[in-house]
């Protein structure tokens, strides 16, 4: 049971100006310091420092060190595993110290925040130690006077870069294989997000990770993200963010090394609502949550409703009356249950995709405004936008805000077409009775991800990842440890 006074006092807990992580301790940087701002009342409360190129690559040599001496690569499994257990007993243990610290960084509301990040990141650490030591290679039916082995190994340093909604949740996904397989990692968080990432890797050190094995990185993704992205001793980079910033990182690896890149990147997920729905009414409660929690600011968000057009008015009617209940305000408030949006940059985009929406003749059918702008924060109604067509920018682009476009569709296949006219593929989900009709969404929805009856809440045992412009490669499950390793085949002549 969360408690509203100990919450209280940790939202004016001090923190230090955070330096770079590097080599297993604090380490002053080349660069300058950044800001960090609340969402909550757009006030600064520390400082990060602001890393140079020469500070991302004394990072990657420690890392390199790291993993040619066999600290950490050459170490048991059995031992491996053993850090990282505790690691996640650690991160249960200050679970909500980092969820307050987190909650004040960037604005999700504690009540999510609490599961998702600390909650979240311990289970994924938990699962991946526990996976670590049940990775086997493999013997090939070869002929029987040749040994045919394939042995995985690690690929070396790992250049994760992770982005600002839920850092501790999606580091994690990053981390946790990269390090159970053996590698070496440097981090570079969200600069609007960075400082329960820096914790996190405070409390790896006190498990008992080697030095050099994590380091991280603070300060401008054009500058440390991108000095990460083109060294040439970084082997494997693994990236959650934009489309653009995506395109850059496999141009810095055509430049550099050609090392691989995995990238989960953005989406336009489709919520499609039929009318032989079991339960409308749960469908709209569930499909409000589906976009409007954390201020939309969710990678898998259902921002494009698809409804069926003989419900649409009464659908409508029921996701506006779910979302006219949600309290926005204060997150570290535990009535809360909308908090803030990530930055100012980011509430001024969500404002303008408003101000296309009313040229574009859609209609605002609830919301649409900034406000508790009195509080110095950044909190923006959440807002549902109806009379959207196919071609206008609330279909197609991204806004990663508490915005929801609606459109309609007569037949089973109109929905499907609706669904895939998207440069986007990350998620989706169906709501139907009728089993035939679900399984048929499944197959004909590009998603890496399909909801049936429900949204949200796919857990670590299954893969997370997009087709089309959404990305490549999967987070979670044992399928995200595939990014870790290399095969490597040993031909033994007997």
């Amino acid at each position: 049971m969360l408690d509203q006074s100990k919450i209280d006092a940790l939202r004016s807990t001090r923190v230090p100006p955070r330096k770079l992580f590097i080599d297993g301790g604090w380490q002053d940087g080349n660069g300058e310091t950044l800001d960090v701002i609340s969402p909550i009342d757009g006030k600064a409360f520390t400082t990060l420092t602001r890393a140079a190129p020469a500070d991302v690559d004394r990072a990657v040599a420690c890392a390199r060190a790291a993993f040619e001496d066999g600290r950490w690569s050459r170490m048991a499994p059995a031992a491996r595993k053993k850090i990282l257990l505790r690691l996640a007993e650690l991160i249960e243990e200050n679970a909500l110290d980092l969820a307050v610290l987190g909650v004040r960084d960037n604005g999700t509301e504690l009540n999510m925040a609490i599961k998702a990040e600390p909650g979240s990141a311990a289970g994924t650490f938990r699962y991946y130690a526990e996976a670590l030591d049940k990775i086997y290679g493999e013997i090939a039916p070869t002929d029987p006077s040749v040994l045919g082995l394939v042995h995985k190994t690690p690929v070396g340093v790992v250049g994760a870069i992770v982005p600002w909604n839920f850092p501790l949740m999606i580091g994690a996904w990053k981390l946790a294989p990269a390090l159970a397989m053996g590698n070496s990692v440097v981090l570079k968080p969200a600069e609007t997000a960075s400082l329960s990432l820096l914790r996190l890797a405070e409390l790896a050190s006190e498990a008992g990770l080697p030095d050099g094995v994590l380091n991280v990185v603070t300060g401008q993704g054009s500058v440390a993200g991108e000095a990460l992205a083109l060294s040439m001793d970084v082997d494997v980079m693994v990236f959650t963010g934009s489309g653009a910033t995506g395109r850059r990182l496999l141009e810095y690896s055509a430049r550099s090394n050609l090392k691989r890149c995995y990238l989960e990147l953005g989406g336009k997920s489709p919520n499609i609502v039929f009318a032989d729905a079991h339960d409308l009414d749960e469908a709209a409660k569930v499909s409000a949550m589906g976009i409007f929690r954390n201020s939309g600011q969710v990678c898998v968000a259902g921002s494009r409703l698809l409804v069926e057009e003989s419900i649409h008015d009464e659908f409508v009617a029921a996701v506006a009356r779910h979302t006219e209940t949600l309290k926005v305000g204060d997150p570290l408030d535990l009535s809360t249950q909308i908090g803030a949006v990530n930055s100012l940059d980011q509430l001024e985009g969500n404002l303008g995709f408003i101000e296309s929406a009313v040229a574009e003749g859609n209609t605002i059918a609830l919301g649409g405004n900034r406000i508790l702008q009195e509080t110095g924060g950044y909190y923006m109604e959440p807002t549902i936008v109806t009379d959207v067509k196919t071609r206008d920018r609330l279909a197609q682009q991204e806004v990663f805000g508490p915005v929801l476009a609606v459109q309609t569709f007569k037949t089973e296949e109109e929905a499907v077409t609706l669904a895939n006219d998207s440069i986007y593929g990350l998620s989706s989900a169906v709501w139907t009775s009728n089993l035939s009709r679900a399984h048929r969404m499944i197959a004909g929805v590009r998603a890496g991800l399909v909801h049936v009856n429900t949204y949200g809440g796919a857990d670590v045992t299954v893969p997370l990842g997009g087709v089309k412009q959404s990305g490549n490669g999967h987070d979670k499950s044992l399928h995200a440890l595939d990014k870790y390793v290399d095969l490597k085949t040993a031909w033994i002549k007997l």
